[in-house]
């Protein structure tokens, strides 16, 4: 079977090549690997903003090189007052997906990528400090009208996003929990936000309408929605037995169950899961949720076993357990994945061709044009 063969009958594009990378391999080789490093060292040994420089640079940071790109980021962080203004206006209840992107959009506004692009790596850091301000600041004021200030004593993404999503110090382990999945979530490939990114920047376009685009890729959950429904489903069981019995449920009934399952690591299961799953554990205190998960785990490999779970499952309750709003869950994604797209932006006007793919017509025969007064 050819390769257009297979993906016709797998559907979405599944199996085409559809460009060259050297930023990550995923499902390949030596499971996920970022510039050919593998995932779980990245996790283990890493800050968040060591892999966002190695994705903007292509190479991992010594020590001097982490603290000056760690200064420009913190540097980064402050709303402008226009920026504040448009967030303000957003009332409570808009999905903080649709936030995010709004503020991105309006950042292209505000402050304009040149239009030769040099400027692109000051905008990657622009974009890697003011996102998480977005999300804390638009949350604070929307559920307590106080409008957060941008200092603090947290030097890092992952500490400076729950420092000011809580307004108090986070615990050391949040912190390191936090950097883990950031680093888990942060590259993988050509995913539907990603590719969205890169056929934004094939046509040209600013970096800020790039990843505006790739934030409403993401927004669905099929894509990086899916946490927020997998802990939707995850907190509808009040225990073990219930889990059980639910999970069993709904696969008779053939309902999809999010968290499971993926498209590129197929059987042999997402390697991101395992590393985030024990966070999740840790961050626990055997909290009733974690068994939950397991439980719903352990019956899916019983009965799906080729759906195995993916970072997206252990996410869920990783995030819950570190006292973050389910609404929250999909906006870290941004936070985090936001180095990846504009990784593969930079590569795509590296070598850029305007990405315009066909299709196969199957729609009508050509037909008669009738007069409006003769239909």
């Amino acid at each position: 079977m050819s390769i257009s063969e297979a993906s016709k009958k797998q559907g979405g594009l599944a199996g085409v090549i559809a460009g060259e990378s050297a930023i990550c391999t995923c499902g390949t080789g030596n499971g996920l690997n970022y510039y050919g490093y593998a995932i779980e060292d990245l996790a283990e040994h890493c800050e968040f903003e060591e892999v966002a420089y190695l994705l903007q640079y292509a190479k991992l940071p010594n020590a001097n090189e982490l603290k000056d790109y760690k200064s420009k980021i913190i540097a980064s962080r402050p709303l402008s007052v226009e920026l504040k203004a448009m967030l303000k206006l957003i009332p409570k209840g808009v999905h903080p997906m649709n936030v995010c992107q709004s503020a991105v959009a309006l950042l292209g506004t505000l402050e304009a990528e040149k239009d030769d692009f040099s400027d692109q790596d000051d905008k990657i850091i622009r974009l890697l400090g003011v996102l998480p301000s977005i999300i804390c600041f638009w949350h604070n004021y929307i559920n307590g009208g106080k409008e957060i200030d941008f200092e603090s004593k947290e030097d890092t993404i992952a500490g400076y996003f729950l420092e000011k999503l809580h307004q108090k110090t986070p615990p050391a382990e949040f912190v390191k929990a936090m950097h883990c999945s950031l680093i888990l979530y942060a590259e993988h490939e050509f995913n539907a936000s990603t590719f969205t990114a890169r056929i934004c920047a094939s046509t040209k376009s600013d970096i800020f309408s790039a990843v505006a685009g790739a934030i409403g890729a993401l927004r669905g959950p099929l894509h990086g929605g899916a946490n927020e429904a997998a802990f939707g489903l995850i907190s509808s069981f009040d225990n073990v037995e219930d889990a059980i019995n639910g999970v069993n449920q709904k696969l008779a009934n053939k309902e999809l169950l999010m968290g499971f399952g993926h498209r590129v690591y197929g059987v042999g299961g997402d390697p991101r899961n395992a590393v985030i799953k024990k966070w999740s554990k840790a961050l626990s205190n055997n909290h009733k949720l974690f068994a939950i998960s397991e439980a719903i785990e352990g019956v899916m490999k019983e009965k799906r076993p080729s759906l195995p779970p993916n970072a997206d499952f252990y996410s869920a309750s990783a995030y819950h357990f570190m006292g973050i709003p389910t609404e929250y869950f999909t906006p870290i994604f941004i936070m985090s994945r936001v180095s990846g797209w504009c990784a593969h932006i930079k590569e795509q006007r590296a070598n850029n061709k305007l990405i315009r793919p066909s299709s196969n017509y199957i729609g009508p025969e050509p037909m008669k044009f009738i007069q409006i007064h003769q239909r």
